[in-house]
């Protein structure tokens, strides 16, 4: 068969997909004789127990005989993260997935970033009980060359011949931990393009009618150029694309140029099953809602082990009376949550127990760390593995306020996307700014991640460890030793001082639990502690801006908006109508009885109500002849002034008052504004233009209206 007329056949049939799909057992099925039918899998995470929503390992063995007693060939795949996830698998680092996948006839597997979370040599350890191949092409030692088989070719009953090659994530040079990966590279981008389209002509050159690639590099945008997609545009020849790594649900697949694209998501909640006839590729799923097979051997060996698991691990140790989000999006990769501010607060709280009280500022620990929600009820150690499966330790990284900003920001280069690298923190406060676009600077040595190029332009950092952020400061932060190590977009700790403590992470959360909340995580964790701020602020107003957090405050609080197109325009002048309107909202909009009888207000101005609720309660008289000037700029002692009668308006204007003599232009304040400017600059509401002038006849800017309703609102109506 030529390929170009298999290019012209290959096409989805979703009537024939619908014949072949799988109830209960064999008897479901039609004639399969003549057929190849490949099954596949992808980021299994130890779900091998059926569920409800995994079909479990013993399902996929079930499948597997079904087709088999149809008449078809089968091929079992996975592309890969099959050997980490939940205690079942981790307790003995992924020996027993792979003894699950032998009982279940797998044929082949790729690698994905988490067959490395235990190290590379645990990886060639339990390869070797392994009854199926490991394929990956792109993962090279020094030399570049092929750490495990490449490709291999499976011969069908009539004659034709598949070839499978397998591809990993270039990111795994920084989502597994760098010390575990060493000696190691992923080829990306045209390197792994490159590497791709040797097989594909090495496959093809020995008589391959089918070429199937085993992928675990995903859909997300923030894997570009390293995606399936990215292989298969820069790529001639690939057939069937069987990903992984996303958790993408492609159902009835995807054609991508003359290939097609499936992916069953995550956990056994779908297995895929693509159909060759010899000349065309059918896909679809077989959802756990559908099947109720499994294969009673492996079913039993799958429960023995997790009889093993359960009594070594199964303990109550504490309880929660909340539920702690460890969602992924939205959850731990895309905000803060409880979950997030415990984990954090515990590794802070470890790291001060081992180095000394005081001695450790803030933690900070990556949201792809996070795996499972801790449902409210009982905790046990099975609990603590299952969220916390990498075996991390605590480890504390000395660092200057500038390196933390540059790794907060990197970490963040996806947001509002979700990306592992988030960061939950504790003793941080931080503002990320969405609507400023994230610019790449130098590529990070070794992984697949960009500096920023202007560190702190969608960053601002407040606070750490409860004092102001400080760029030059010495900090110390804790975290875990993978992000330590410079894993995920963490490159910048590889120029720091990094002490690992030894404790592992679960023990220091089981710990901080016992010894903190007396064994009871409680309503101190039913609400984020605000740590972590992500909005989409005004673009025009930077991080490292003097009136940042200021315009932030009344942007998010909506008591100032913007003038078009997301901009705050803080340098724009402020008129008389937007300040009476700004503090007629913040007054809830009571109802005016009558209009202002300004003769310059009409009836539909947009501060009509505004003007007369202002004169009403005596905040203003207007600017002379009986007018509002609702157009007028207004000047800095005008809003002094107002300011100050509006506090009275509320009873909070209090008696503080200051000599203002001190200022060179004190003479400059008219007499009818030196009350109001006394006590604005008494009470911290207005400040000098500098240590020696006030300007008090200079026109007010957006960005002085922000900070003067920041202060206002902070220090006089909120004040204890």
């Amino acid at each position: 068969m030529k390929r170009c007329k298999k290019a012209l056949s290959l096409f989805l049939a979703a009537a024939m997909a619908l014949s072949l799909g799988v109830a209960a057992a064999a008897a479901d099925l039609p004639n399969m004789e003549g057929k190849l039918v490949i099954l596949h899998t992808n980021d299994t995470h130890g779900a091998d127990m059926a569920g409800d929503s995994s079909i479990g390992t013993a399902g996929v063995a079930q499948l597997k005989k079904d087709y088999e007693a149809a008449g078809a060939e089968v091929l079992l795949l996975s592309a890969g993260d099959a050997i980490q996830g939940t205690p079942l698998v981790n307790l003995d680092n992924g020996a027993s997935a792979v003894r699950f996948m032998n009982a279940a006839g797998y044929d082949a597997m790729t690698a994905g970033n988490h067959e490395f979370d235990w190290g590379y040599e645990n990886l060639r350890s339990i390869m070797a009980g392994m009854d199926f191949d490991l394929l990956c092409a792109n993962v090279v030692n020094a030399s570049g060359q092929p750490v495990f088989t490449a490709n291999k070719i499976v011969t069908l009953e009539n004659g034709q011949k598949v070839g499978i090659f397998g591809l990993a994530t270039p990111e795994t040079a920084t989502k597994a931990h760098p010390d575990k990966i060493k000696g190691l590279t992923f080829l990306a981008g045209q390197q792994m393009y490159d590497c791709a389209q040797r097989q594909i002509d090495e496959l093809r050159a020995a008589g391959c009618e089918l070429v199937v690639c085993l992928g675990h590099l995903g859909t997300d945008l923030e894997s570009a150029p390293n995606r399936s997609r990215d292989v298969l545009e820069h790529t001639n020849g690939i057939d069937l694309f069987i990903d992984g790594h996303s958790h993408t649900e492609i159902e009835g697949g995807k054609m991508i140029g003359t290939g097609l694209l499936v992916s069953t998501g995550e956990k056994l909640n779908n297995v895929g099953v693509v159909v060759y006839d010899g000349n065309a590729l059918n896909a679809h799923f077989v959802k756990k809602a559908d099947y109720t097979g499994a294969d009673d051997a492996v079913a039993k060996l799958i429960t023995d082990r997790n009889e093993v698991v359960t009594q070594e691990l199964g303990k109550k140790f504490a309880e929660t009376k909340v539920e702690l989000n460890g969602n992924r999006n939205p959850g731990v990769r895309t905000q803060e949550t409880n979950l997030g501010d415990f984990a954090c607060d515990a590794l802070l709280w470890q790291a001060n127990q081992l180095l000394g009280e005081g001695k450790v500022d803030a933690a900070l620990t990556n949201g792809g760390g996070i795996r499972a929600t801790i449902p409210a009820g009982d905790v046990t150690m099975e609990t603590m593995k299952t969220v916390f499966p990498f075996g991390n330790t605590v480890a504390v990284v000395t660092l200057t306020g500038a390196q933390l900003l540059e790794a907060i920001e990197a970490a963040t280069c996806a947001t509002p996307d979700e990306i592992g690298a988030f960061p939950q923190v504790s003793g941080i406060e931080y503002t990320v700014n969405t609507a400023i676009p994230y610019r790449n600077g130098a590529q990070y040595d070794g992984t697949t991640y960009y500096a920023p190029a202007d560190p702190g332009a969608r960053v601002t950092i407040t606070s750490v460890g409860g004092e102001k952020f400080d760029l030059k400061k010495t900090y110390a932060i804790a975290t875990n030793d993978f992000t330590a190590a410079g894993g995920d977009t963490y490159a910048v700790f590889k120029q720091c001082s990094v002490y690992d403590t030894g404790c592992a992470m679960e023990d220091a959360l089981v710990a901080y639990t016992k010894e903190v909340l007396g064994g009871v995580i409680g309503e101190q964790y039913a609400e984020t502690a605000g740590r972590i701020t992500v909005a989409s602020l005004p673009v025009d107003v930077r991080g490292n801006s003097g009136y940042f957090n200021e315009v932030k405050y009344v942007w998010t609080n909506h008591i100032v908006g913007g003038v078009g197109g997301n901009r705050f325009d803080p340098n724009g002048a402020v008129t008389r109508g937007a300040v009476f309107q700004t503090l007629y909202n913040m007054a809830g909009k009571p109802t005016v009885s009558e209009s202002s009888a300004f003769s310059d207000v009409k009836a539909g101005d947009w501060y009509a109500d505004a003007a007369a609720w202002a004169k009403q309660n005596g905040l203003t008289t207007g600017v002379g002849n009986n007018s509002f000037g609702g157009e007028q700029d207004i000047t800095r002692q005008q809003l002094a002034q107002l300011f100050y009668e509006y506090a009275g308006y509320l009873d909070k204007a209090g008696d503080r008052s200051t000599d203002l003599s001190r200022y060179e232009d004190a003479d400059k304040v008219a007499p009818w504004a030196q009350e109001g400017m006394s006590w604005a600059v008494a009470n911290g509401i207005v400040s000098g233009a500098s240590t020696t002038k006030l300007n008090p006849d200079s026109s007010a800017i957006r960005a002085h209206l922000a900070v003067i309703l920041y202060r206002f609102d902070t220090l006089i109506v909120n004040a204890e």
